[in-house]
């Protein structure tokens, strides 16, 4: 195990160093700011979404703040992640990585569990310290508010 504990530590850290779709979108992008008061870390999420309800898609995301590697690393692989998919295919991927975090309250639904999370299962690790687990969650949190206030919007 010590090998693929490897290759996740090194997955984390490249998203740390090298964050992907880092930067700011001009509105009428929507802007939504995320804080975690217990360590410090901050996200900031900006969403470009096409079409209405469900039809919708993530056109564009990127993601600014600053923290620890894990709400870092976890806002670049998010972003890697929804980037060009709709909505609804959004929420399954949220609902199933906070699942895999151990969230609680959170319902999975029918195919959400045979969702391929691709780099993300590099942070499986972290529910190892449940401290950390609202460090890997709180760019999803963010999202979550992001798509809510697009869908709101259009």
């Amino acid at each position: 195990m010590s090998g693929l504990e490897d290759l996740y530590r090194e997955i984390i850290l490249d998203h740390y160093r090298t964050p992907r779709n880092r930067g700011e979108l001009e509105p009428p992008a929507i802007k939504v700011d995320g804080h975690n008061p217990l360590c410090g870390d901050e996200i900031t999420i900006y969403l470009s979404v096409d079409g209405e309800g469900e039809d919708a898609v993530v056109a564009d995301i990127k993601i600014g703040g600053q923290g620890c590697s894990i709400s870092q690393s976890s806002a670049s692989m998010m972003t890697s992640a929804i980037m060009g998919k709709p909505v609804t295919e959004v929420a399954a991927v949220m609902r199933r990585f906070k699942s895999m975090m151990g969230v609680e309250g959170i319902e999975l639904e029918d195919g959400d569990d045979a969702l391929d999370l691709g780099e993300l299962e590099a942070l499986q690790g972290v529910v190892k310290f449940p401290v950390r687990i609202k460090c890997a969650v709180l760019s999803w949190n963010t999202l979550a508010n992001a798509i809510d206030e697009a869908l709101a919007d259009s």
